[in-house]
């Protein structure tokens, strides 16, 4: 079957479209094939910095000719009616169509037959629009005809279309079409300084092999595979061990063709500055990597560059230049580092005083100040020491005035900790300023000092309960504020922690603290636990956990106990796993549709103790005994947090449940034995209740 090789070669693209651009260019091709009944086998789709580029294989050579009834007028219709049915299913008369009969009369059914078209024609039609269409996030237009009403939008200048249809075994054709003045053809270009010749190609195996011999790695995974390994053989043979950067790598194997690997040195003195501002500073200014000597762990005063061209001198002139502009950025960075240590943390937050944090929540000053004062009220709960706590707090957020975070905003936090360091502060005390942004993501790492426990969850449950406040709350997809990654924040550090804490009481404590009030503030604590168990069912999910578990057990009331609910859910859910929990589930689900039922037919529930004397058969009594038991060992157990002993008492309700069902009828003609068994279902589902609410949970 023939394939498609589609190229479109432009200037740079910048690196951080390119992955994007080449999935939405299979995706937009491939989804209109489809559409257009061209089933394909397979599709793949490369970016390098001057060019996307596809391959389909397997399309086939012609669309399949179409067959569609379709209905028309009933017999005896008016003549208009009828004209236009034949008009629109292309038939000479009524003598074409067929009678389907139908109970509201007979009706006639045109039969529509398409004909199918050479897929070479239908690419030809439909690449123009994708091309014109393409969803780039920025777009531009040039030359003489971007003047012109619709002329072509593209992220850089477009340059040349290559575009081919053909089986293997034959000469490809050219697949036809114009856009803006740029007619496709079979013509493609290598590498810009190294081969920059017209390459004529066929298919994509003799595009692909072309364009390498041409300077070009077409695959991206191709080129980041070539960087790594030749920038760790080249740490490795002097004595260093690359740092690897996996987003920075990305990058970078999209700015170059044909990446060269070479070394670069700058002054050992520049080392007196933290790693951490370095390697900032010749990230995001050179897009080099950094390396570090194996026996210390501390960097070396050389750096990694990958260059695009294989300079005649051996890239003496790359290296130079790249040294020459990373000791001016290295300077810089010694400069600011050294001019923040001549100013203690405290002396900076002053300022903060004239910096809005939000315009109904005040300023940053004052925000601190809510931090310090929930700190203080949230470190007897975590065990921490309430100075160091307060302290840590007072000093958190400093590091956000100094010229480093300010020229490096990614190394706030760490450099508050260098600062606190470098005064002297209690290392807690440091480390907190690091670590009270943590965890940041599902991937990132949960402060374990009480410390940094502490002021991270003060910090997070602040910006909740304020953003709550003033009803700035998440909605849809849309989370401005990063409150969902708070609140999933807040429940790791607890649950990994094992931290006891009253997240209502937390929260009204915070609420005190703000000098806005919501219109009913009573509501707030609640309304922001539920938000938590949307998040902690979030959690769960991700870590394949059932997250309807969650709402069977916050279902009971009183749960803000973030920990006892993680610590029930996964007992709950190791005793659904067995076949104990599975039919005892089943069998408390058909008491409540049971109870269910009769309620709403009889119009009333069936709350009350059942009459011990109205029970007549043994299976009754022997459910009715087990139940007591059951609950009160149940609720002993949940009293005492031993979860499992009490999913374990649940276990003995099986039997005499099961008993029960296959012995008794329910609704018997006797209405007070009736009621009365009514009644014995409703304790089944009372009993059950002292564990979780079994009627939130799915079958």
């Amino acid at each position: 079957m023939p394939d498609l090789l589609l190229e479109l070669f432009s200037e740079e693209i910048p690196a951080r479209m390119q992955a994007k651009a080449a999935d939405d260019l299979r995706r937009m091709v491939t989804d209109k094939l489809v559409a257009e009944g061209l089933v394909y086998e397979g599709a793949k789709a490369f970016a390098t910095p001057r060019r996307l580029a596809l391959t389909v294989h397997g399309i086939p050579a012609r669309q399949p000719d179409l067959k569609t009834e379709r209905r028309g007028p009933k017999v005896g219709a008016p003549d208009a009616a009828v004209q236009g049915f034949l008009k629109a299913t292309g038939l000479k008369s009524l003598d074409e169509a067929k009678i389907q009969r139908d109970p509201k009369g007979d009706f006639y059914i045109g039969l529509i037959e398409k004909p199918g078209r050479d897929a070479i024609d239908v690419l030809a039609e439909i690449l123009p629009v994708i091309i014109r269409t393409f969803p780039w996030p920025k777009s531009m237009r040039w030359g003489a005809r971007s003047g012109k009403l619709g002329s072509l939008n593209w992220v850089r200048p477009l340059h040349a279309i290559t575009a081919t249809f053909g089986p293997e075994t034959e000469e490809p054709d050219v697949v036809k079409f114009e856009v803006d003045g740029i007619e496709s053809g079979q013509t493609t270009y290598g590498h810009r300084f190294l081969a920059p010749a017209p390459i004529s190609v066929r298919r994509f195996e003799d595009y692909e092999a072309k364009l390498l011999a041409a300077k070009v790695v077409l695959d991206p995974e191709r080129r980041k595979d070539a960087i790594l390994t030749d920038a760790k053989q080249l740490a490795f043979a002097q004595g260093f061990e690359l740092v690897e950067d996996q987003n920075l790598l990305d990058e970078v194997a999209g700015l170059v063709e044909w990446p060269v690997v070479l070394m670069g040195s700058f002054e050992p003195e520049y080392l007196k500055t933290p790693d951490e501002v370095i390697r900032a500073t010749i990230r995001n200014n050179q897009k080099c990597f950094v390396v570090r000597d194996p026996k210390t762990g501390k960097l070396a005063s050389k750096f990694i560059l990958v260059a695009n061209i294989e300079a005649t001198d051996g890239g003496a002139t790359i290296i130079a230049g790249n040294e020459r502009v990373i000791r001016a950025r290295l300077s810089d960075a010694k400069f600011f580092y050294e001019t923040d240590l001549k100013t203690k943390l405290e002396d900076r937050l002053p300022k903060f005083e004239q910096i809005v944090f939000h315009e109904k929540l005040g300023t940053q000053a004052e925000r601190i100040k809510r931090i310090e004062r929930l700190a203080a009220e949230i470190a007897p709960l975590v065990g921490a020491d309430v100075a160091k706590a307060t302290r840590a707090a007072h000093l958190a957020k400093a590091d956000l005035l100094t010229e480093v975070v300010g020229e490096f905003p990614e190394v706030q936090g760490l450099m508050g900790k260098y600062y606190a360091l470098a005064q002297g502060e209690d290392a807690s005390v440091a480390a907190a300023c690091e670590e009270h942004y943590k965890p940041q993501g599902p991937a990132d790492r949960v402060p374990t000092d009480p410390v940094s426990v502490v002021v991270a969850l003060a910090d997070k449950i602040d910006t909740l309960v304020g953003f709550w406040a003033i009803d700035e709350k998440p909605t849809g997809s849309k989370d401005p504020y990063a409150l969902r990654r708070a609140a999933l924040g807040v429940i790791r550090l607890i649950a990994e922690n094992a931290l006891r804490l009253s997240v209502i009481k937390v929260a009204g404590s915070a609420l005190a603290g703000l000098s806005v009030k919501p219109a009913d503030a009573s509501k707030l604590p609640s309304d922001l636990l539920a938000f938590f168990a949307d998040r902690l069912k979030v959690q769960l999910r991700e870590q394949g956990a059932r997250h309807d578990l969650v709402d069977a057990v916050f279902a009971l009331g009183g749960q803000d106990d973030l920990l006892m609910i993680v610590r029930r859910v996964e007992a709950l859910g190791k005793f659904l796993d067995t076949d104990d929990g599975k039919n005892l589930l089943a069998g408390t689900k058909r008491a409540s549709n049971i109870l269910s039922i009769e309620e709403k037919k009889d119009k009333r529930s069936f709350d009350g103790a059942p009459d011990a004397a109205l029970y007549s058969l043994a299976e009754e009594k022997a459910l009715a005994k087990a139940i007591g038991e059951v609950k009160a060992e149940a609720s002993a157990a949940v009293a005492k947090e031993d979860f499992a002993a009490a999913m374990s008492a649940m276990a003995k309700l099986r039997p005499p449940v099961d008993a029960f069902f296959d012995k008794v009828r329910v609704n018997d003609d006797d209405p007070k034995v009736r009621e009365n068994r009514l009644k014995l279902l409703n304790e089944i589902r009372s009993a059950t209740r002292a564990v979780a609410d079994f009627s939130k949970i799915q079958d």
